[in-house]
Order: structure tokens, then C-alpha cells, then sequence
């Protein structure tokens, strides 16, 4: 009787216990899907190059060349070899599947476009930033440099300077004239 009931108040604990504890630190486990997987990116690169195909001369040629032929044979071939009599009711099915399957795969082709036209012009539009911001940066420089050289010396106000100062000495030469014959002022040193 004591053995039943600690198996009754194990079973007890254990339907009371919590399912296994879920870590935050690991990733799920995937599960299993009813649907098929695919690479979106695989599926619009090929959705893009029908879309361009469809879009070509070569195209539409073998298209008409296709309804050309499709349509001679039915109408001039023996009667045994001809697949779709006259309203053409099969063509009419195969040119409506065709169309039903190229126009998503156009939309999904500019989808796509779109998508990497507005990448491209968000990084246009940062690169104009920068360009912007460069040349502010370079204006303000240039101006600080056009300020600062504003205070230099040029070499025009240096030149007129010491010809005023060469002026000014020999003005005072003739007021204290030397004793030398040859003008020198070394004796008065």
C-alpha cells in the first residue's frame, strides 16, 4: 500500500512538473513545413531573366513563328495529324497559361528593380551628403586661409617698407655724414 502510493505521488510530480525549460540563448528547433522551401533570391534572379527574355525581339519572333506554324499545321494538315480544329481552342489555353505565368513574373522582375533603384538612390543620396559636407568643410577653410592672409606680409608691402626704411637711412646719412671718404661708418663704431 506505502509502494502504490509514492508511485501515485511520483506520476503526481511528474504531470505537475513544467515541459523542458526553453533557453533564450539557443535558437529554435526548426520545424517541420507542409510547404516546400525555396531561395527568394535564386527565384527572382530567374523570374528576371524570363522577364528580360520575354521582353526581346528574339521573343517575340519565335512566339509568332510558333502561332505561324501552330496554325498552318492545324488548318493544312491530314486530318489524322491535326491536334486543335479551327477555333483553336488549345492555342488560345497554351497563349492565356503563358500569359497568366509572364505577367507576375514582370511584376515580380520590377519589383525587384524597384527595390535596387532605391538602394541605389539612398546611397546616391548619402554620397551627396558627403560632397556636400566636403565642400562646406573646404569653403570654410578657403575662407579662414583668405583671412589669415589678410594679416601676412606680401611681398609688395615688404618691398615698400625697406625702400621706405632705405629713404629714411639715407636721410640721415646726409644729417650725420661720416668722415671717411668712402662713406663707411666703420671708424665711428
Amino acid at each position: 500500500m506505502a509502494a502504490e502510493r509514492t508511485q501515485d505521488r511520483e506520476r503526481d510530480r511528474e504531470r505537475d512538473r513544467p515541459g523542458p525549460r526553453i533557453r533564450l540563448d539557443l535558437p529554435r528547433e526548426r520545424r517541420a513545413r507542409l510547404l516546400p522551401e525555396y531561395d527568394p533570391e535564386a527565384f527572382g534572379r530567374l523570374s528576371e531573366r524570363i522577364a528580360r527574355f520575354l521582353g526581346t525581339g528574339r521573343f517575340l519572333v519565335w512566339m509568332t513563328l510558333t502561332i505561324v506554324v501552330w496554325v498552318l499545321w492545324n488548318i493544312f494538315a491530314p486530318g489524322a495529324l491535326k491536334f486543335d480544329e479551327y477555333p483553336f481552342i488549345f492555342l488560345t489555353l497554351a497563349l492565356s497559361l503563358q500569359a497568366s505565368y509572364a505577367a507576375p513574373l514582370i511584376l515580380l522582375a520590377q519589383n525587384r528593380q524597384d527595390d535596387r533603384d532605391r538602394v541605389n538612390l539612398e546611397q546616391d543620396r548619402k554620397q551627396n551628403e558627403r560632397s556636400i559636407a566636403d565642400t562646406e568643410y573646404l569653403t570654410r577653410e578657403i575662407a579662414a586661409l583668405r583671412m589669415g592672409l589678410g594679416e601676412v606680409a606680401t611681398r609688395d608691402w615688404i618691398r615698400s617698407e625697406l625702400q621706405d626704411l632705405i629713404k629714411e637711412l639715407e636721410e640721415r646719412r646726409d644729417l650725420f655724414p661720416s668722415g671717411d671718404a668712402h662713406g663707411r661708418d666703420v671708424p665711428d663704431r
